[in-house]
């Protein structure tokens, strides 16, 4: 039974450019630092008074993370705000740090009068934030500590869940039949 030659016409042309589509996503959706940038991650070890350091996507990886797989944001360590900071006075004991900051995420047997505070996320992204805060004891209280310009615990939120929408300003309901309201004025 002879096949038509129309049918094997649009199949030949279909086909090639399907596989040729559907390769060209595979590629891009592997590479997600396609673009030139060599290291993704921020180095925590960056110096103390710098503060917190964000690193934005470019523009390029926003337009490929339509193509990528999912990307779970990832965060380690104790994220300290600056009102925690704020809190933290010279003086105080090992334990009065532990419940402000909470449990260094490092100790070190060498240094054992630090404690340092290292925190890094990761968004799905390609945002990357990191922060180290360093607090150190001399006799068992604190001698000085160094964490330089952290966010506050309001723009880090902003950050993990997006920007708040500010509410708008609700329209004097009207009262319905029947109903009574109270003002009361001091």
């Amino acid at each position: 039974m002879p096949v038509d030659t129309a049918v094997l016409h649009r199949f030949s042309l279909r086909a090639p450019l399907a596989a040729t589509l559907a390769g060209a996503v595979l590629c891009l959706s592997g590479c997600s630092m396609f673009g030139g940038a060599k290291d993704p991650v921020v180095p925590v070890s960056a110096s103390p008074d710098a503060g917190a350091q964000t690193v934005q996507a470019s523009k390029l990886q926003k337009v490929l993370w339509i193509f990528s797989p999912y990307r779970p944001d990832i965060q380690q360590g104790n994220f300290i705000s600056q009102e925690m900071l704020t809190q933290l006075k010279v003086g105080q004991t090992r334990e009065q740090v532990k419940f402000l900051l909470g449990t260094p995420l490092l100790t070190d047997i060498f240094h054992a009068d630090r404690w340092d505070f290292p925190f890094y996320l990761a968004r799905g992204n390609g945002e990357l934030t990191s922060s180290r805060v360093t607090v150190y004891f001399k006799d068992n209280k604190v001698e000085k500590f160094d964490g330089g310009n952290l966010p506050t615990e309001k723009e880090y939120i902003a950050r993990i869940a997006g920007p708040s929408k500010v509410a708008a300003k609700e329209a004097p309901r009207k009262e319905e039949a029947g109903s009574a309201s109270i003002k009361i004025n001091k």
